[in-house]
């Protein structure tokens, strides 16, 4: 069969409406889970952005030896895999961070094109000073990244412009022009509803009409008190709008795959690699960022719990599924799906068998982390799913964090773990997820036996995946 893989960046599963939100606008993508297996335990694994994507083409857990960095040369991808198999492959993004500065991860494909102009990407030079759309102390990065953003946009004319309509153009064209292939992967990134956050503005008025205050549109990443109530709630109606404008044009690239007769032999799978702070446990964003330096941050449900849908070819009935799922799963479910064969390179397992019935969940935890391959690594919070419990380890106290230099998360080069950051706790929190599904209740007093059972599977997953000791040893106590 055909496989589309489309991945909507920092997309947070609770802002969809087939994961339970009643007042975001995703009909398109609710239709889709109508007639997918929708997967309630997907949970992110490498974290953020270009690690994700390390993990989706690998099939491999990558925190454990790589890092924010170029697609090693010596990696098999799915590309590779799927075009041994005969398959022609292609690749639509405008995710820039996985093109740009040789990250090289249109490697193995049969063809690729980039839609510029998101975020940092440096295209557009004009206008050379662009006006902010607020205070620059709310904006991350206000004189590099949010004027470029806004030179980028200011030939923007319509909603066609913006970059996910460009990218779900352009991959349902791609459908059309190659509809007769005998067998194709259709791999479609874009990194909409990731900030900047500029849908046209009655996208906007759906969530919070007549606001006349700063648009927060690239917020600050840390502590949020530095913005009103006001200026808070509008910047989830921005992250809202874009949420919607996302749905918009998926259902645009559906569509067309049923308009073009593809819809019983193409398989539909569409996740997310994370998603967003607004303001909750006091936060805005996934990380902390300060001038120079950056710190990582817990990884609650809100970032860690991801959308996982999966369309088989001719299926019009949805079905949930509650074992857990993790990116490097989505290489050997499309080895399976598309019959390729098996590279004997990956650590992530084939959903199929769960679709089909046939099979127990596949793992006992999941593990969602920063990179873990410097040493030591303490600081960078583990989050550990299991059952009903997660728990948030960052790493033996005691061992001390390296000052090193990360490009998480826009690919700009700051020193992690700089003494002149905000404080950031590493103690190691536990929370009972059925009864406490905000996580505000730490509760590692309460039950330690419980938080030593995750810390140990952990442990045991980390062995399992072949890390380094170097790395691993500072994982080790609890």
């Amino acid at each position: 069969m055909n496989v589309i893989l489309v991945i909507s960046d920092t997309l947070r599963r609770d802002h969809l409406g087939c994961y339970g939100n009643e007042w975001i606008h995703t009909p398109n993508l609710d239709r889709l889970a109508a007639e997918s297996f929708v997967f309630d335990q997907a949970y992110a694994a490498s974290f953020p952005t270009v690690p994700n994507r390390l993990d989706v083409l690998t099939g491999r857990y990558t925190f454990t030896n790589l890092r924010w960095q170029p697609l090693p040369p010596n990696e098999v991808t799915i590309p590779q895999v799927v075009g041994a198999a005969g398959y022609v492959s292609m690749m639509i993004v405008d995710t820039p961070h996985i093109m740009q500065a040789g990250y090289h991860f249109d490697r193995g494909f049969s063809g690729w094109e980039w839609i510029r102009g998101q975020e940092n990407d440096r295209w557009r030079t004009w206008p050379p000073d662009p006006a902010l759309p607020a205070a620059p102390e709310k904006l991350r990065e206000p004189e590099h990244t949010v004027k470029q953003h806004l030179r980028n946009t200011a030939v923007r004319r319509g909603e066609e412009d913006c970059f996910c309509a460009q990218t779900m153009r352009t991959a349902a064209a791609w459908l059309e022009e190659n509809r007769t292939l005998d067998r194709f992967f259709l791999y479609v990134d874009t990194f909409d509803p990731h900030e900047p956050w500029d849908a046209p503005q009655h996208y906007v008025d759906l969530y919070d009409p007549g606001y006349e205050g700063d648009a927060v549109f690239y917020p600050r990443y840390g502590p949020a008190d530095y913005l009103t109530k006001a200026e808070l709630r509008h910047m989830r109606a921005l992250y809202a709008a874009e949420v919607t404008l996302v749905d918009r044009w998926v259902g645009h690239l559906l569509r067309r795959v049923d308009e073009l007769g593809l819809r019983d032999s193409t398989a539909i799978i569409f996740t997310t690699d994370h998603g967003f702070y607004h303001g909750e446990h006091g936060l805005t964003g996934k990380s902390i960022i300060w001038w120079g330096g950056y710190a990582s941050c817990p990884l609650y449900e809100e970032v860690a719990h991801i959308p996982l849908l999966i369309r088989l070819p001719g299926q019009t009935k949805g079905r949930r599924i509650a074992a857990y799922a993790q990116p490097p799963d989505l290489l050997p479910t499309i080895v399976e799906l598309t019959g390729a064969d098996d590279p004997g390179t990956t650590n992530g397992h084939s959903l199929v068998p769960l679709m089909q019935g046939k099979s127990r969940p596949v793992r006992r935890l999941c593990l969602t982390t920063p990179s873990l391959a410097h040493s030591p690594n303490t600081g960078e919070p583990t989050t550990i799913t299991m059952g009903e419990w997660s728990l948030i380890y960052s790493g033996d106290p005691a061992a001390g964090s390296e000052r090193h230099v990360t490009r998480a998360v826009d690919g700009i080069a700051r020193a992690a773990g700089a003494a002149d950051g905000p404080p950031v706790s590493t103690r190691p929190e536990l929370y009972h997820l059925p009864t406490d599904p905000g996580q505000k209740r730490n509760v590692i007093r309460k039950h330690p036996e419980i938080a030593q059972k995750l810390h140990a599977a952990q442990v045991r997953m980390l062995e399992e995946l072949g890390m380094e000791e170097q790395f691993l040893r500072h994982r080790r106590t609890l």
